[in-house]
């Protein structure tokens, strides 16, 4: 990495359309049940381009796949800035998507998340 990456501005975002998918899949970010189950289906799912889901005009079924790829992507900025020595983290949905990840892939992170 170049050490020019913003960090907060990207967890920032991603916080915003983690919350936006959460809204149309109407997930209460504070039930950690409903959360665990989202973060088992994000680690399960591995679809391609071609997948029926993927080419879905529902927009739920969009939101839920989207979302699947938000988590990626806050994973990714995770491991990306802890590389730099940073801590980065998002809001609320961020924190309780973050921990419910770690737990459903079997690993020990951080539990502030």
């Amino acid at each position: 990495m170049s050490g020019f990456e913003d960090f907060a501005r990207q967890a920032e975002q991603l916080e915003r359309e983690i919350v936006r998918k959460g809204l149309v899949l109407g997930i209460d970010w504070n039930d950690a049940a409903q959360v665990a189950q989202l973060a088992r289906e994000a680690i399960e799912c591995h679809m391609d381009a071609k997948h029926p889901e993927c080419t879905s005009t529902d927009p739920r079924t969009r939101a839920r796949i989207e979302l699947f790829g938000l988590a990626q992507l806050m994973l990714t900025v995770m491991t990306e800035s802890a590389h730099e020595g940073m801590h980065t983290h998002g809001g609320p949905a961020w924190k309780a998507l973050g921990r419910a990840l770690y737990e459903a892939a079997g690993l020990q992170g951080d539990k502030r998340t």
